[in-house]
């Protein structure tokens, strides 16, 4: 029996296993995303699931799977977010003792969390690859049940259970397009799809090009550690796919799509703002995907898979401005106004007629940048129907062109 078989096995055994201990997911039709892609798209909500994301999936049939062992040595991960949450959650429901080491630069929120499971947090290390160490150093010293975040075959399995998912629910499928880190996630759902749906369905991964870990394996027939740099999808930024996950994916996944950091904002807050859903980044990659013209107008069922929602509020924030820059609903307008009564009056009047609402002014007189008599004033503010700012600043320009130097728009 080859590894794709014996985890396909698993993978059933996972389905049975997890039936009452995780959320069995909406797979839901999107029209205005449909209508963006000329595809039909579906989104299957792994960011409803338990603890927020997929991975307490793998993470429990994991433990099940070892049970005796697990609750007589206990468990021991490394983690800085979803992983963390989904073991600690997994391990209490099991009554098992879960120790998880988390980077000392982890969220607050992620670390209070996963701490609310009931685990013991250790901090340890400035990145992943120290805590790392960290666990594989415990569980040698304490012969705690290490849980890999994604290379080990049940924790695959317990992923594959979202295939199974898929296939039960929509029997006619051309495309998934699923996030990829180590590459846990969409090695079970690769393998569950083909089996149960055959080999005519594509399962397409998704990567942000800050850490284009598969792009690179591909690319050199082998695991790669490749230079990573922050992303929004800040949970599948690994250095390497794991050696297991790579040998499936070279037999079971169909292509690799990289995105870029303004998608994946974009993707976020089209998600919060029309789906009224909240993804975390790597969750976003998927429509990311799409929202950048992959399989652009192909009329194609493809399901994207949001694979988590654990996105933190300034993170939240951060895109929301974004989005509403991209999409053109606020500007920015940076201004040398004459320092006198009545020049910034005329400017807002102008804005003020093309009905847009101003939501920051700010002024700046020092500067060797700025000449004498003149401020620099910025002014950011929401515009109606997607304006473009061009024709306010030439509004502007033609009325009082003789107060105002213009600097950006």
């Amino acid at each position: 029996m080859n590894e794709a078989d014996r985890i396909w096995g698993l993978i059933k055994r996972a389905n049975d296993v997890i039936e009452e201990v995780v959320h069995r997911t909406p797979l839901i039709h999107s029209t205005f995303f449909s209508k963006m892609s000329g595809n039909n798209i579906f989104l299957k909500l792994e960011n409803l699931q338990k603890t927020g994301a997929f991975k307490v999936r793998g993470a429990y049939f994991k433990m099940y799977s070892e049970l005796d062992s697990c609750r007589k040595f206990g468990v021991v991960a490394a983690s800085s977010g979803n992983h963390a949450q989904g073991v600690a959650y997994s391990a209490s429901e099991l009554g098992i003792a879960a120790t998880i080491v988390m980077p000392e630069t982890a969220p607050p929120y992620k670390i209070s969390a996963t701490r609310s499971y009931g685990a013991k947090v250790v901090l340890y290390g400035r990145v992943y690859d120290e805590s790392y160490e960290k666990a594989i150093e415990i569980s040698r010293e304490t012969n705690a049940i290490f849980i890999h975040p994604f290379d080990d075959p049940h924790v695959i399995a317990g992923q594959g259970t979202i295939g199974v998912e898929i296939a039960t629910n929509l029997k006619n499928v051309d495309y998934v397009l699923v996030p990829v880190g180590g590459g846990g996630l969409i090695s079970g759902i690769a393998i569950a799809i083909k089996k149960i749906l055959g080999s005519g369905v594509k399962v397409v991964a998704v990567e942000p090009k800050n850490a284009p870990k598969l792009y690179q394996a591909r690319t050199y027939g082998r695991p790669q550690q490749v230079p990573v740099t922050p992303s929004l999808a800040d949970g599948v930024v690994t250095k390497s796919v794991g050696e297991l996950t790579y040998r499936l994916m070279s037999e079971y996944v169909d292509d690799v799509v990289l995105v870029d950091e303004d998608s994946i904002a974009r993707a976020m807050f089209l998600l919060m703002e029309r789906a009224k859903l909240v993804a975390e980044g790597a969750g976003a990659l998927p429509l990311a995907a799409v929202l950048s013209g992959y399989l652009a107008g192909r009329g194609r069922n493809v399901v994207v898979v949001v694979s988590g929602g654990n996105a933190d509020l300034t993170t939240i924030y951060r895109v929301i401005l974004k989005g509403l820059s991209v999409e053109n609903r606020v500007a920015k307008l940076s201004l040398f106004l004459e320092d006198v009564p009545g020049s910034l009056y005329r400017v807002l009047e102008v804005l003020a007629k093309h009905r847009c609402n101003v939501l920051e002014v700010r002024h700046e007189r020092i500067g060797l940048e700025i000449p004498s008599g003149y401020a620099l004033v910025e002014i950011v503010f929401e515009q109606p129907d997607g304006e473009i700012p061009r024709a306010i600043l030439e509004k502007i320009v033609n009325q009082i062109s003789k107060d105002i130097r213009v600097i950006t728009k």
